[in-house]
């Protein structure tokens, strides 16, 4: 007997039918940029959806990052080994620029390429491999900490290698913070820099250095003898891998970490033994570089999580599209109808708001911002790392959940979403931090009022209709409670916060939405109605569900 069941997940492209990230595009980059950025993507997305798919597949299961501490002869040599498919991920990855044209110039183009490009690349790649996004988010790090703060000297010695696109050697990057000791609490970091002549040998051990061995350059945060205590006291340094003479640099991998997910990246615990290390930027700023580096990372966290959330949605939406329970397609049922409803809503809204932030990173990152640009940026950083990681883990649930039994069984991709999202809550800072980031901006800057201000501006600039009075709304209730909220004592702030950011990113997500909405009108109006009514829960008990009433346009 014939059984009915549904094909294999069979999107061929992660780009083609991305409606959200083509209207990023259009709106975010000049024509020409644009024509060009669709080009490339187009390509990109069918690779992703291809070749490196299947390769992620085979690096999670069979084929992860192995440590080799010795060679043949009893020589230790701290070298890891990755499967031929990662390798050449590896080179079609960084070959496209998703690191180097933020800082050289697109041939095609004759100029820089910007971050709205590359993350549009990172969003696309995380469809199918987010844990090698994380060594592909340190090397962009990496590159910002040393075009901007890296003498000429250090600077042409590693920037060209960090920035390779296939016309010299690469030199993945790496930030290594983490001690054990430290952990969040970066002052407590002991490495220590020691001046050897001219130059500075680092020992000690860092505990939680991702893309250990791989990296060609990494960027170590150290404390000079003599510094002051505290994470003012620390100096940031770019360390080589390997000597010139291609033997390791005085460090070593004791063990790489057995992680749930992200398996992709080789996460190990490193000791410095007398490495040679170059000075970046003022001795006395370190920690500061390496926060600004932090901010981008976050983004490129954000970027991780809805490129799992996308994933997550295509592949639900393939499986009840074509599962049959009862007689008929799961998608003729109403509760079907409205979880994939509102996982469309919130994933459109969630990926044009990342964008949003990332079009203020960009004039930020470029020198271009105000005073209040660089505020904003750091709040609307913090609130929608937290949002989306917490969305990513429980919309990668949800998946499996659409899935029923075989969402849990590893020949699906679903169960690697959930193990990979489940990192991006805790990497470049936990919801606890990040809230303690809110408390900062709100004490220092006053940014909650700059907050509402601008927000408050960005719906004055929209026509009169029911969802931007619903907005509105809302937003006086943030307000509210926001007033409220700058002046709490610092224990009471610290309790409340957390949700004080939560009520922050789904305000901003709602601008954006009715944003998109009267820009775009159709289906964006639709999604905007789905988000607005789920979030701010206003539909009442008996009332016409309008994830069903939208579904056939919005799905």
């Amino acid at each position: 007997m014939k059984v009915l069941q549904q094909a294999e997940m069979k999107t061929k492209n992660f780009f083609k039918d991305n409606d959200t990230l083509h209207k990023v595009l259009e709106m975010m980059l000049d024509q020409e940029f644009a024509e060009y950025a669709t080009r490339e993507l187009t390509d990109f997305g069918g690779l992703c959806a291809g070749d490196i798919d299947v390769r992620a597949k085979h690096t999670d299961r069979e084929g992860e990052p192995r440590l080799q501490r010795y060679n043949a002869y009893g020589e230790e040599v701290s070298e890891v080994w990755v499967n031929d498919g990662y390798k050449k991920t590896i080179e079609e990855t960084y070959n496209i620029g998703i690191v180097g044209y933020v800082h050289k110039d697109i041939p095609q183009l004759g100029r820089k390429g910007n971050y709205v490009y590359s993350f549009a690349q990172g969003y696309i790649l995380s469809h199918t491999e987010p844990g090698f996004y994380c060594p592909v988010t340190l090397t962009m790090a990496t590159a910002y900490l040393l075009d901007h703060y890296a003498s000429d000297e250090v600077k042409e010695r590693f920037l060209p290698h960090v920035c390779a696109t296939g016309d010299t050697e690469l030199y993945e990057g790496a930030t290594f913070l983490t001690e054990r000791q430290g952990g969040s609490d970066v002052g407590a970091n002991v490495v220590e820099a020691r001046q050897d002549g001219k130059e500075y040998r680092l020992y000690g051990e860092k505990y939680f250095a991702s893309n250990a061995g791989m990296c060609g350059v990494a960027m170590v945060l150290a404390r000079m003898e003599g510094a002051q205590i505290g994470s003012k006291g620390l100096t940031l340094f770019a360390v080589p891998w390997r000597n010139e003479d291609g033997t390791v640099n005085n460090l070593r991998i004791r063990r790489l970490k057995d992680k749930l997910g992200v398996r992709a990246v080789p996460s190990g615990e490193v000791e410095f033994d007398g490495a040679l290390a170059y000075v970046v930027g003022e001795p006395n700023k370190g920690i500061y570089y390496m926060l600004e580096a932090l901010n981008l990372s976050r983004i490129c966290n954000a970027v991780a999580s809805i490129g799992i959330m996308r994933r997550g949605y295509l592949e639900a939406k393939h499986y009840v599209t074509n599962r049959h329970a009862f007689g008929k397609p799961l998608t003729q049922y109403p509760m079907i109808q409205d979880t994939l409803g509102k996982y469309a809503a919130k994933l459109h809204v969630e990926v044009a708001t990342v964008f949003d932030v990332i079009q203020l990173y960009d004039k930020v990152a470029s020198g271009q911002g105000n005073e209040q640009d660089i505020i904003m940026n750091r709040l609307y950083i913090a609130i929608m790392k937290k949002e989306t990681a917490e969305q990513a883990v429980h919309y990668a649930s949800e998946a499996i959940e659409l899935h029923g039994g075989n969402g849990y069984i590893e020949d699906f991709v679903t169960p690697r979403l959930l193990r990979d999202a489940q990192v991006l809550t805790v990497w470049e800072g936990t919801a606890n931090i990040l809230a303690l980031e809110l408390i900062r901006l709100v004490d220092k800057f006053h940014a909650h009022e700059l907050f509402v201000r601008i927000m408050e501006k960005r719906l004055e600039k929209l026509a009169d209709s029911p969802l931007v009075a619903i907005v509105a709304e809302q937003l006086v209730k943030l307000d509210l409670t926001l007033q409220t909220f700058s002046r709490l004592d610092e224990a009471t702030k610290t309790f409340e916060a957390k949700k004080v950011a939560e009520n922050m990113a789904h305000v901003y997500e709602s601008v954006v939405a009715v944003e998109w909405a009267q820009k775009f009108g159709g289906k964006y109006e639709k999604l905007a109605d789905i988000y607005l009514e789920s979030t701010w829960s206003l539909r009442e008990i008996g009332a016409p569900m309008k994830t069903v009433q939208y579904f056939l346009d919005i799905v």
